[in-house]
């Protein structure tokens, strides 16, 4: 983990590309799942832009902890997929000492080597989006991300604003986020609201194959540092795509969401993994006549005001759902939004639905509990739309 392969002088053979093989095969089946999203996205970008290259712990030997770079580092090398060492931060110091090494990638991995002892990956990343990369940083878990959050808010986020414009740091920092199963408190934090907090950030948060992507390569195609939270338990699932989608020019707008399901009695936002626990709330209160509205956020920051309120305006109903905690959490910026623009609108208090406040318990009937399930979105609906009870039972 900790070794550094030096092969800059080894031929590296290039394979057919594998959204190009993905295209060839989606003509009989339309399903791709988040894991094949993601990983032909990065493909094609770093095909498209030299400039683009992957950094993070086990990216490359191993094709990521969740084989999202499978196939990258035999195709692109290891000047452009690299395995880094378990150190997510590191002084911008080292960055301005080693820039030229940086640029030519004549040494990049000696330089790695010497910097692992005592630092990390992160401001590497961000060093060399000073100098005009385009770095993919990828974290194994969002967790590890507060080892490096000074470099992502400091160093990433604010640098455009501090220079007047003068420096544009166009890196993507992605991995999974959120609750998984079975990882405890210190594995399971969702950070949408913190890095949705700051400004500077762009924040984006995909649910399906399209989602993932779009927005990773809007993502890798914007000028400013992009913080991407995908979920573990999503990699594996499959959702239909289209030939749009699958062509290499798809992209989606960052700051605009999707309405997932159209409605008229009650909207409900969620992103992530909890677009789909909305969709089946939306289907169950289908079963007992109240219409729901499901909007899929994509976008945490910016975020995407004018759809919610549109769509308030018109179920005059809100509920918000997410994993993270209920204080100053997305839902609570969402009711805010609203609260502003379409209060007189509203028929009913606001719904929030949210992962417990606590520390994410470890024992699996407990972890159940602190975070929502599909169930608390229908009972907030019901109270939204003044039926507690199914109408039956009232009659």
């Amino acid at each position: 983990m900790l070794g550094v392969i030096i092969r800059n002088n080894k031929t590296i053979l290039l394979r057919p590309s594998f959204s190009s093989a993905f295209r060839q095969f989606s003509s009989s089946a339309k399903q791709m799942t988040v894991r094949d999203a993601l990983n032909s996205a990065l493909d094609e970008e770093m095909s498209a832009d030299p400039k683009v290259f992957l950094m993070g712990e086990e990216v490359g030997e191993y094709q990521g902890a969740y084989k999202i770079s499978k196939g990258l580092l035999e195709k692109y090398g290891p000047d452009r997929v690299l395995d880094t060492p378990i150190t997510e931060v590191i002084f911008l110091t080292y960055i301005h000492t080693y820039t030229f090494s940086l640029i030519s990638c004549l040494s990049f991995h000696l330089f790695i080597s010497q910097c692992s002892l005592q630092a990390g990956f992160t401001g590497i990343g961000v060093g060399a989006a000073y100098y005009g990369l385009k770095p993919v940083v990828e974290f194994m878990t969002f967790n590890f991300s507060m080892q490096a959050i000074d470099h992502i808010i400091n160093s990433a986020a604010k640098s455009n604003y501090m220079s007047a414009g003068q420096i544009s740091v166009p890196i993507v920092f992605r991995g999974p986020n959120g609750a998984a199963a079975g990882v405890g408190a210190q594995h399971s934090h969702c950070y949408a609201s913190w890095y949705g907090s700051c400004p500077g950030l762009k924040v984006l948060a995909p649910y399906s194959s399209e989602d993932a992507r779009g927005l990773l390569k809007a993502a890798i195609r914007d000028p400013d540092p992009v913080v991407f939270l995908e979920n573990e338990l999503l990699y594996g699932e499959s959702f239909p795509v289209s030939a749009e989608v699958l062509d290499s020019s798809f992209c989606l707008p960052i700051g605009k969401a999707k309405i997932e399901r159209e409605g008229k009695d009650v909207t409900i936002t969620a992103f992530s993994k909890m677009v789909g626990f909305a969709l089946k709330a939306a289907e169950i209160l289908a079963k007992e006549g109240i219409s729901a509205e499901v909007i899929n956020l994509r976008s945490i920051r910016p975020l995407d005001r004018s759809t919610i309120n549109a769509s308030v305006r018109k179920t005059n109903r809100l509920v918000t759902v997410e994993e993270g905690f209920p204080q100053h959490g997305v839902g609570a910026e969402i009711c805010t939004s609203v609260i502003e623009e379409s209060f007189g609108y509203l028929d009913a208090p606001v719904e929030r639905i949210a992962g417990a406040d606590v520390p994410m318990p470890y024992a699996a009937n407990l972890e159940r509990l602190a975070v929502p399930q599909v169930e608390d979105i229908v009972r907030a609906a019901k109270r939204a739309c003044h039926r507690s009870v199914p109408m039956a039972a009232a009659a």
